[in-house]
């Protein structure tokens, strides 16, 4: 009891609760990403900046970070296209069962990856349900890229859905609803009404997309094949050079990945925010949606 009373006055003292939470944080900072970036980096650049770069450009490393780069340019387009569409579709419209699809777009974030990894599998493997149709069309999915790309969608489609959800909701209608009675078609109504207000929703999702795609494995694993310079992306090359005794290698690739997630992390932030700074708040101009409507009949 006297410890847990000077405790609760130590909390309540004036003055104590900037400083302290902000070592707290800066500790927490410290002992979770500093560190270890920290420790990355070193690894990596043990040996010098030219080892490091000959590790990077092995061939296998080469093809390993190309096909990641590709599949998650993919995921992320795939991701912020139809995340887009379904986010309109569970807010504008009303369907049955709306509260479990809603809960159901987070399954991914409770969901082991390998578990999602291992659905795709069981719907494509050869006694799957869609195996028959797969094989009538002529594709392959399971060991390919399709089944990646796949695999990685299954991850990432909750980014794009939950920070688009939110700007949809808060639209106003009246204001599309004004821009469709003085002549605008739906297609004007989206670019100038609705498209400024979600934009930055959109691109915060792809890029959420973007960087868990890039850092993907479980789901990868099982879907993929693993095959060197076809469908070994730079996850399992990493994993696969630690389990072989070469861990400067893995180092290395990994550090090109933190620097471009960090990287993209960075530009896409400022980009926001100027864009947030510069830009006044969408507004239905008559004068302009009433020309582009005059001009279309």
């Amino acid at each position: 009891m006297k410890l847990g009373g000077r405790l609760g006055k130590l909390l309540n003292a004036p003055g104590f609760h900037r400083p302290a939470l902000r070592s707290l944080a800066l500790g927490y900072l410290l002992i979770l990403v500093i560190l270890p970036a920290g420790g990355l980096v070193w690894s990596a650049l043990a040996h010098g900046p030219v080892v490091f770069w000959r590790h990077v450009v092995q061939p296998e490393a080469l093809a390993a970070l190309r096909l990641t780069f590709v599949v998650a340019t993919a995921t992320a387009l795939l991701s912020a296209l139809l995340g887009t569409v379904a986010a309109f579709a569970m807010t504008r419209f009303r369907i049955p069962g709306r509260g479990v699809l809603d809960a159901v777009v987070d399954l991914p974030f409770v969901v082991p990856t390998a578990v999602g990894g291992l659905m795709v599998f069981a719907l494509y493997a050869p006694s799957g349900p869609l195996a028959g149709a797969t094989s009538a069309l002529g594709l392959q999915i399971l060991y390919a890229k399709p089944g990646i790309v796949l695999a990685l969608m299954f991850v990432t489609f909750p980014f794009t859905i939950r920070a688009v959800q939110p700007l949809i909701e808060g639209l106003d209608l009246a204001v599309e609803e004004a821009a469709a009675t003085l002549g605008a078609t739906r297609g004007q109504t989206f670019r100038w009404i609705v498209w400024p207000s979600i934009a930055r929703g959109v691109a915060t999702g792809a890029l959420l997309s973007f960087a868990r795609a890039l850092g993907e494995f479980g789901t990868i694993v099982i879907v993929s094949g693993n095959l060197p310079y076809k469908t070994k992306v730079a996850s399992v090359y990493i994993y696969g050079e630690v389990e072989s005794g070469r861990p400067e290698s893995a180092a290395a690739v990994s550090l090109v990945l933190v620097l471009l997630s960090a990287g993209l992390l960075l530009l896409s932030d400022r980009v926001l925010h100027r864009r947030r700074r510069g830009r006044r708040v969408p507004v239905v101009e008559t004068g302009s949606l009433g020309a582009a409507a005059e001009g279309r009949r």
